[in-house]
């Protein structure tokens, strides 16, 4: 009866499950790696576009909560317009100055 090797005939080939193995392994690799990097890419698009949000609403709110200046009372008006000439009749503020200030304070 003749004998073969029992050896040789159970095993496929251990290098070649090896190289299965390694080109199974860089695939899986490969392709996580790249998911990964879709995945961050995306996050960090998502992440930009809610700061630029945040700052588009912190702009609006500060934009909004800035105090009007209180209305000028009738007499507080005439004080400063008083005053205001009173600086002009002394040479302190040239005419164009003068116009420029009592349109502020008249509101004009």
């Amino acid at each position: 009866m003749l004998r073969r090797p029992i050896a040789r005939a159970a095993r496929p080939g251990l290098l070649r499950t090896a190289a299965r193995t390694a080109v199974v392994a860089g695939t899986a690799t490969a392709v996580s790696g790249r998911v990964a990097r879709r995945q961050q890419a995306s996050a960090d698009q998502a992440a930009e576009a809610q700061a630029y949000e945040q700052q588009q609403q912190m702009a609006a709110q500060q934009a909004y909560a800035q105090p009007a200046p209180p209305p000028i009372s009738q007499a507080d008006m005439i004080d400063e317009l008083k005053e205001l000439a009173a600086l002009k009749e002394q040479g302190v503020l040239t005419e164009a100055e003068f116009a420029a200030q009592k349109a502020k304070i008249l509101g004009a």
